[in-house]
């Protein structure tokens, strides 16, 4: 069937229409997909019905799929799908993570040296109001830039660190173990990269992670990264999806940011989530380095 879509939000985004993807989908349809992805950062498919195994390999069309890392939010029949919610089990125990607060402007793993930058989120049950997600076009931001904060970026070096992160949780979900604490030193990104198919300088941020800028003081690197984030957040630049359930959005972490709105903890919402190693022939996929401890100092 021929692949049909509607541009959002300028082209940031896109709407695919018509897709059945609980059937498997032919090489070429496969092809179209990845290309679209590559040039578009966040894909919306509505209206469907997919089992997580299902989920799972839909996700694996774009690249290796990771297990998740918390391990108390993987699918106990699929590891590679996290539970996203608040709702608890029998015992009265979380069935998965980042439960019914407000989640701020970040990127996914950007406090790891080579994150996993895809990601899949699929809507299965959801609040009356409230838990609405919006995602930032990095590229669009970059541009829209002042010369002189371009300049001032260019070359640049971010120090991101899980710890950070982990302080804006709640607290149930503050609690690591020691193995995924070995696994998330703090390391260092460059903050403007190039797409390898458009060309395009992007931002790459993320306001949960980023402690400082590697070689400038804390005061002027904090005020530079607050002006950008200023700037970059303008809604302009976002795209806020409200959710259907049937819902599943793919975004990509190198080239977007994304929030989740607070809702009510009373009521219900569950998603469930795939994270995909996508490639560096079509996107943007930082491959950092610990921080030493000059960065840090």
């Amino acid at each position: 069937m021929p692949l049909e879509t509607r541009p959002i939000k300028n082209g940031f985004a896109h709407e695919l229409l018509g897709l059945r993807l609980w059937e498997p989908l032919d090489d070429s349809m496969t092809d179209k997909l990845r290309e679209l992805w590559a040039r578009h950062p966040v894909l919306v498919v509505r209206r469907q019905a997919l089992s997580e195994r299902e989920l799972a390999d839909f996700s694996a069309l774009f690249g290796p799929l990771e297990r998740v890392v918390r391990t108390e939010w993987a699918s106990p029949a699929v590891p590679e799908v996290g539970l996203i919610s608040n709702l608890k089990d029998g015992q009265a125990q979380p069935i998965g993570g980042l439960g019914d607060g407000e989640l701020q402007w970040h990127s996914d793993q950007s406090y790891m040296m080579h994150p996993a930058t895809g990601a899949a989120l699929y809507a299965l049950e959801l609040p009356p109001k409230g838990g609405t997600t919006s995602w930032l076009d990095l590229a669009a931001a970059y541009a829209g830039l002042p010369d002189r904060l371009k300049q001032l970026v260019e070359g640049r070096n971010g120090v991101f660190s899980y710890v950070k992160r982990l302080a804006g949780y709640q607290v149930v979900d503050r609690v690591i173990s020691s193995e995924a604490k070995r696994k998330t030193p703090p390391v260092l990104h460059p903050l403007v990269h190039t797409h390898p198919v458009t060309g395009i300088n992007v931002l790459y941020l993320d306001s949960t992670t980023t402690i400082r800028i590697a070689g400038m003081d804390d005061a002027s690197g904090c005020a530079l990264l607050d002006e950008i984030y200023s700037f970059a957040t303008r809604p302009e630049f976002v795209y806020r999806h409200e959710w259907q359930v049937g819902d599943i959005v793919m975004w990509d972490n190198g080239a977007t940011m994304h929030r989740r709105e607070p809702f009510d903890p009373t009521a219900r919402r569950l998603m469930k989530r795939t994270t995909i190693f996508l490639s560096r022939e079509r996107h943007i996929v930082p491959g950092g380095c610990l921080a030493s401890e000059e960065a840090m100092a």
